[in-house]
């Protein structure tokens, strides 16, 4: 039985951490525990070092508890998805994915564009069950695709929802394509819940990425207005805030981060319509200096 989009749990435990080796075994297997016995999702990839191994021996220890989750799959045809699929379900040791995230190239993105064979291979992956649903991951560089996509329609059975990173200081995708998604009312998966870390500490971290530096320049006057203390709070309500989200993505490796991701999102109402179009209107003008413009994997 293939999940609905409304069955994803408000706020989803990335595994990004579960692959940091300076952090023991038994503390990753400790802190995705939490997250499941919390009733989350999970998203993860075998791009995340030893994240799968470590799903892998929480399963083991409790199969029947294991929660539905999303894998990271690409790229260039059905086959490729299918195989990438087959090998992570086998480190894991689960049967099938819930969500499949794939970043369409090749013969695929064409085929989604313009209804190509692409797309009952795709079907198909779901009729057998291997994989419930897909989500098409989007970043700036690769927003044509998503926007040929939903203009088409082609593949509007197939591609349930599309994911890409959406915080208050980034919106990965084209102001054509973010305008479009909220006309065609799609469903959105949001990424990277709070950009990396508060406002305040992005502001003077030596490795912050220029850009993000100057981003956080603008938001944190905005973040401190709003009076709200938690920048976990206020960036969770700012994702959840648009009625096409159906989760936000966000990763740690401590218990007590977990928590405020939890209590953040339960309930979290939307923020001021003000606030919002103020980050609105910084996030066009970002997309349209910046990121467009920005070259594959430079963000």
């Amino acid at each position: 039985m293939q999940p609905k989009l409304t069955d994803l749990t408000r706020f989803v435990y990335g595994t990004t951490r579960l692959g940091d080796q300076s952090i023991s075994f038994e503390d990753r297997v400790a802190i995705v525990t939490e997250a499941i016995d919390a009733g989350c999702w999970l998203h993860t990839s075998n791009q995340y070092g030893e994240a799968l191994s470590v799903l892998n021996a929480v399963y083991e220890a409790n199969p029947s508890k294991f929660p539905s989750t999303i894998y990271k799959l690409g790229h260039n045809s059905p086959d490729e998805v299918r195989e990438q699929a087959t090998k992570q379900l086998a480190v894991v040791g689960t049967p099938s994915m819930a969500i499949g995230q794939v970043f369409p190239s090749g013969q695929l993105a064409e085929d989604l564009c313009t209804g190509g064979p692409g797309i009952a291979g795709l079907a198909k992956l779901k009729e057998e069950g291997l994989i419930g649903r897909f989500e098409m991951e989007v970043w700036p560089w690769s927003s044509d695709i998503a926007l040929r996509t939903i203009q088409g329609g082609h593949a509007d059975d197939v591609i349930d929802a599309y994911t890409f990173y959406l915080n208050p200081l980034q919106r990965f995708v084209t102001n054509e394509v973010w305008d479009l998604m909220l006309e065609k009312n799609v469903s959105i998966v949001a990424m990277r819940t709070v950009a990396g870390g508060d406002v305040r500490h992005t502001l003077v971290k030596p490795d912050a990425p220029d850009y993000l530096k100057f981003r956080a320049g603008q938001i944190a006057p905005i973040f401190e207005r709003s009076g709200i203390e938690s920048w976990t709070e206020f960036a969770t309500r700012y994702a959840l805030g648009f009625s096409q989200v159906r989760a936000t993505v966000g990763s740690t490796a401590r218990s007590s981060n977990l928590s405020e991701f939890l209590a953040a999102s339960k309930d979290a109402q939307p923020l001021p319509a003000d606030i919002v179009g103020e980050i609105l209107a910084l996030q066009r003008q970002w997309s349209d200096d910046h990121d467009r413009h920005a070259p594959q994997w430079s963000m």
